[in-house]
């Protein structure tokens, strides 16, 4: 039997469900078939009783490097395809765990990259190990943050430190993060499971529905416009794939050599 993309681990006990992205040897880029995993595991969360948090993992040694570049190159309609049928699963599984009561924890180990980046800030709270790295990563193949990145940074942490993360490349360590605001809390390896277990009791233990009703009104206080803006957000990196920037960056990435942007 093929092992699955993406696991879930619910505890009836405490009400905890980890929904861990099980493709380590790819330091979990998300593509097609991990993208439409994570939407049917985050459905599979709706039947589950007693449900109090949930928390979003990686196996191996990373959160999640961001999506598949493989997967994007060729023509534009081919790029354009993949990034569709991506984010045609991965939006839908957004909206459904914002519109949930339970609270929804990253927990990061190793890297956080651009789509891993942006489903780690979708979350209530981010718990970080503190080798973690953060960064946006799009500005390395000509793309725009997709599955809500623009959204929730510009949130979480400003347009302006939001424009740091991109136009300059920069990648945060979990102490800059936090530093930041970017993530709630972080630490070392030997006591980073100790910190994971401990907030996630406390929030697995506390009013759930209060807690939802909590991110419903702070949503609503942004413009209440994230299903809107999921979609600006495709067609803004759909457009990206018709440049000759986007072609660079993803041919630079597949061949690990710096990419040479021309602005067009």
């Amino acid at each position: 039997m093929a092992e699955q993309l993406v696991t879930t681990d619910f505890d009836p006990e405490t009400g905890i469900a980890t929904l861990t992205f099980n493709r380590p040897e790819a330091l979990n880029a998300i593509n097609v078939p991990l993208a439409e995993a994570f939407l049917a595991a985050v459905q599979g969360l709706t039947s589950l009783s007693g449900l109090r948090c949930v928390v979003l993992t990686g196996a191996g040694r990373a959160f999640m490097a961001g999506g598949d570049v493989s997967s994007m190159a060729g023509s534009p309609e081919q790029a354009g395809n993949a990034i569709s049928a991506i984010l045609d699963a991965v939006n839908p599984a957004i909206l459904l765990l914002r519109s949930m009561d339970a609270p929804v924890i990253a927990a990061v180990r190793g890297v956080a990259a651009g789509a891993g980046l942006s489903l780690a800030l979708m979350s209530d709270l981010v718990i970080a190990r503190e080798d973690a790295k953060f960064l946006v990563a799009y500005n390395g193949i000509g793309a725009v943050p997709d599955c809500g990145g623009s959204w929730f940074l510009a949130h979480k942490i400003g347009s302006g430190r939001a424009a740091e993360l991109m136009l300059l490349g920069k990648t945060l360590s979990a102490a800059q993060a936090k530093d930041w605001g970017l993530i709630t809390e972080f630490a070392p390896e030997p006591n980073y499971e100790n910190l994971l277990t401990d907030i996630t009791g406390k929030v697995a233990s506390g009013p759930t529905r209060a807690f939802g009703a909590f991110r419903q009104l702070s949503d609503r206080a942004n413009g209440n416009q994230l299903a809107a803006h999921l979609e600006a957000e495709r067609a803004a990196f759909l457009e990206m794939t018709r440049t000759e920037d986007f072609a660079e960056g993803v041919s630079a990435f597949l061949a690990k050599r710096p990419a040479q942007f021309q602005g067009r």
